[in-house]
C-alpha cells in the first residue's frame, strides 16, 4: 500500500479507542501468548502497586517500563508470562484507614479491634481498582490483570512463609541490633529511599555540655577537677550517655576562658570557636592521652554499669573531627551509627530507655513517658539549672521526618530479622 498522507483532522482520542477496540476484539494480548507457547521462557515478575490510591505519572513511567522488556523479549520469540500482582499490605493501607477511622496510634487500632481494623484494610486496598486497570490499558500495557496475584491471599502469605523456612534452614536467617531511621508514629524503621523524601528544617538546641572528670588517665594532664566540654544537636540522648570519643591522633588542650578559673577540655583547633580567641591555653596532648578518663554523665538516670566495664570512660574513635563542635563526641549507643559502632568495639551495651512509641521508659524519672524530641528544651534547662551548661544555641538544619505522617524520625537500635548475605 503507497503511503498516504496523514489527515490533519484525524482525532487521535478516537484513533486510540479504535486500537484499543480492535486489541479487545482479537484478544491480542492473550494471542501474542498463545503464539509463544512452549518457546523459550523470558520470566517477568511484576513489582505490584497498591490500589488504594489513584495511580500518577510515575506510576506511568513505571508500567512504561514494564511493559518495553517483555514485549521486546515476546517479539524475539520468547514465552513471557506476564501477570499481575496488587500490594495489599503496608503502612499506605494502613494510615488510610486510621484516618477514615480518625485514629493514630497502635493502641487505638487495638482498642477498635485488630480483625475489624484489618477487615476495613482490606476492604479499602482495590478502591481504586477500575482507575488502575483503565490507565494500565491506555497506555497499552500488556499484563494479565484477570489471572493477577494479591498479597493478602492465604496463597500469597503462604509462600512467603515457604521462603523464609527455605532461608532458615539455609542457616541465613539472624536476629541482631542495628541502627535505623525509625517512626515512632508508624512503629517502623524507614529505607534510605523513604528518608530521603522526607526532610525538613528546623531548629533544634546545639549544647555545649560539661563532663567533669572524676578519674584521670595515666600520662594525661587531665585532672579531677576539670571538665570535658561535650557538643551535641540532640540533647534527648544526653540521658542515655555511654562514652566519650575523642580522636587519638587530634590535638586536645586543657584551657581557661578569659576571666574564669574554670579548666576544660576542648580540642585546640576549636578553642577559639568553644572558649574565645583570647582562652589561656595550660596544656597540650594528644587525644590518646585521654584514653580511659572516667567522668560524671550530664544525667544520672542511667548507672556506669549499666553501659558495661567501660561505661562513662573517654574511648578512641575514628569518626571525630574538628570541623564542628568540641572535638568530644558524645556517644548513645543505641542513637546513631557510629555510636554503636563503637559500643560493640568497646563491649559497651545497647542501653535503650526509649519505647517504641518515641517516649521515655520509666528509667528516666520526671521525663518518663514524654516524646523524646519534645523533652529538648526542658532537658537544656535542666542542665543549665546544675551548671552543667557551658552554652546553648539555636542550630537550623535539615532533619529526617516520616514522609508518610511528618513524625521526627529517631535513628534507633532495634532488634530485627536480617538475611545473611555474601
Amino acid at each position: 500500500m503507497p503511503p498516504s498522507p496523514v489527515d490533519p483532522n484525524q482525532s487521535f482520542p478516537e484513533l486510540e479507542e479504535r486500537i484499543l477496540t480492535r486489541w479487545r476484539e482479537r484478544d491480542v494480548f492473550q494471542e501474542s501468548l498463545r503464539r509463544r507457547k512452549g518457546a523459550e521462557p523470558w520470566v517477568f515478575y511484576e513489582g505490584p502497586p497498591t490500589a488504594n490510591g489513584r495511580p500518577g505519572s510515575h506510576h506511568v513511567l513505571a508500567r512504561v517500563f514494564k511493559d518495553i522488556f517483555p514485549r521486546y523479549q515476546t517479539m524475539r520469540g520468547r514465552y513471557v508470562e506476564r501477570k499481575a500482582g496488587w500490594d495489599t499490605h503496608g503502612l499506605p493501607v494502613e494510615i488510610a484507614v486510621e484516618q477514615e477511622l480518625g485514629i493514630s496510634s497502635k493502641d487505638e487500632i487495638e482498642a477498635f479491634g485488630i480483625a475489624e481494623f484489618n477487615q476495613r484494610c482490606r476492604d479499602s486496598v482495590f478502591t481504586f481498582l477500575e482507575d488502575w486497570t483503565k490507565l494500565t490499558e491506555r497506555i497499552g500495557f500488556w499484563i494479565d490483570m484477570d489471572d493477577a496475584y494479591r498479597t493478602l491471599d492465604a496463597t500469597y502469605v503462604e509462600s512467603v512463609w515457604w521462603a523464609l523456612r527455605q532461608i532458615w534452614d539455609r542457616d541465613l536467617l539472624y536476629e541482631g541490633h542495628k541502627v535505623v531511621p525509625y517512626c515512632p508514629r508508624c512503629g517502623t524503621a524507614l529505607s534510605s529511599h523513604e528518608v530521603a523524601q522526607g526532610y525538613r528544617d528546623v531548629v533544634d538546641p546545639s549544647v555545649y555540655v560539661r563532663f567533669p572528670v572524676l578519674e584521670g588517665a595515666s600520662d594525661c594532664p587531665v585532672a579531677v577537677g576539670d571538665a570535658l566540654v561535650v557538643w551535641t544537636t540532640t540533647p534527648w540522648t544526653l540521658v542515655s550517655n555511654a562514652a566519650v570519643a575523642v580522636d587519638a591522633e587530634l590535638g586536645y588542650v586543657r584551657a581557661r576562658a578569659a576571666g574564669s578559673d574554670e579548666v576544660l577540655v576542648v580540642a585546640e583547633a576549636l578553642v577559639g570557636r568553644v572558649l574565645g580567641d583570647d582562652a589561656q591555653i595550660l596544656d597540650r596532648f594528644p587525644g590518646r592521652a585521654l584514653e580511659g578518663l572516667r567522668y560524671d554523665p550530664p544525667f544520672a538516670y542511667l548507672d556506669a554499669s549499666e553501659h558495661g566495664p567501660r561505661g562513662h570512660t573517654v574511648l578512641l574513635a575514628d569518626f571525630v573531627t574538628a570541623q564542628d563542635g568540641s572535638g568530644l563526641v558524645h556517644a548513645a549507643v543505641a542513637f546513631g551509627e557510629d555510636d554503636f559502632r563503637l559500643g560493640r568495639q568497646a563491649g559497651l551495651n545497647v542501653v535503650n530507655p526509649v519505647k517504641a512509641d518515641g517516649t521515655y521508659d520509666e528509667r528516666i524519672g520526671p521525663y518518663a513517658g514524654r516524646f523524646v524530641k519534645d523533652a529538648d528544651q526542658d532537658l537544656v534547662a535542666d542542665l543549665r539549672e546544675r551548671g552543667r551548661l557551658l552554652r546553648a544555641e539555636d542550630y537550623e538544619h535539615a532533619y529526617p521526618h516520616c514522609w508518610r505522617c511528618g513524625t521526627p524520625l529517631l535513628y534507633y537500635a532495634t532488634s530485627s530479622w536480617y538475611i545473611r548475605t555474601s
